[in-house]
């Protein structure tokens, strides 16, 4: 399996050597604004599978959570736009507690029509993904499912998560991994679709396929090394190391590591805070033509000539509201 996983790195040598080709192609993408054009239909659990409620918290808008083993295919992705000061963030909330959010075709299938209903909403501005279940962010691919496939099948369906986790990768607005818990094989392949990714100290990270005799096939081979480099990300893919959260923020895998709170939820609401300030304000075009507007409203005011006569006549000015 290592020898399987050298030669896929082999093929991001390939990829580095026409990067020159695929600048321009990057810089038109990063020239996108943030808007986003449609809309996702909110999915919600029934209470037999959820228990839940917003509340206010010093990290903002913190989803309460309490879970069954009660299996509803319907809710293993809830999509929630936040509102008020949150207005623009949209949370993609894995739900599948009895399998540890395990990657199943159920979920592919709903995770492609979210994003596919993102790309074209023009309210989103940044994306959160985010485990709703304690203790896990993904455990990877569903194994229950899939040693019941036909080897016929395999295939296709890692072609379909690739092509997921690729469509992530490509929103057109900043997206951020929280994770607050294990994040394994297709889990951290999927956070590392992300733009940002924050994690608890106590989560576990790790591209561990080759313990199971295969190798990444949801773009780790690619995305790991561009993430922290190629030496190191071949090491731990050849290895199957499982990091903490600590050691994945040494070598640069995370881009902040937090002390795990009582909710089970620092990392998302580390991610909110980041969400937050990615919020765009009014650009300078904007902003100046709102004050050229403003200004105008002073001109033919008595209250303007007044302090113009009263800094003449160098005396106080006597403003009347006029």
């Amino acid at each position: 399996m290592a020898a399987a996983a050298a030669a896929a790195f082999g093929a991001l040598g390939a990829l580095q050597a026409s990067r020159a080709r695929l600048v321009p192609a990057w810089c038109r993408r990063l020239g996108l604004g943030l808007g986003l054009p449609g809309s996702v239909t909110s999915m919600r659990a029934g209470p037999a599978m959820w228990a839940q409620r917003w509340a206010p918290a010093a990290g903002g808008a913190v989803l309460k959570r309490g879970y069954s083993s009660e299996v509803n295919a319907e809710n293993e992705l809830r999509v929630r736009y936040l509102e008020e000061e949150n207005r623009g963030i949209v949370v993609l909330g894995i739900n599948r507690a009895h399998a540890k959010n395990a990657i199943s075709k159920n979920l592919i299938k709903m995770l492609s029509k979210a994003v596919d209903a993102l790309k074209s909403d023009k309210k989103v501005r940044t994306i959160i993904v985010r485990s709703e279940v304690p203790g896990v962010f993904c455990a990877g691919a569903d194994l229950k499912e899939r040693v019941k496939m036909h080897s016929s099948e395999v295939g296709p369906f890692v072609s379909k998560i690739r092509a997921v986790v690729n469509d992530i990768a490509n929103l057109p607005v900043p997206t951020i991994a929280a994770i607050d818990g294990l994040a394994l094989g297709g889990g951290l392949e999927l956070a590392l679709a992300c733009d940002i990714r924050v994690a608890a100290s106590c989560a576990k990270m790790g591209l561990v396929e080759t313990k199971l005799a295969i190798i990444p096939g949801a773009g780790g081979t690619q995305r790991l090394p561009r993430a922290i480099g190629m030496s190191l990300a071949k090491e731990l893919i050849f290895s199957a190391r499982v990091l903490d959260g600590q050691e994945a923020k040494a070598i640069g895998l995370i881009s902040h590591v937090l002390e795990q709170n009582k909710e089970g939820d620092a990392a998302y609401r580390k991610a909110l805070d980041l969400a937050r300030e990615f919020l765009p304000q009014v650009d300078l075009v904007t902003g100046l033509a709102i004050e050229e507007a403003c200004y105008a409203q002073t001109i033919p005011t008595k209250d303007r000539l007044e302090g113009l006569l009263a800094f003449k006549e160098k005396r106080p000015p006597r403003y009347k509201g006029e």
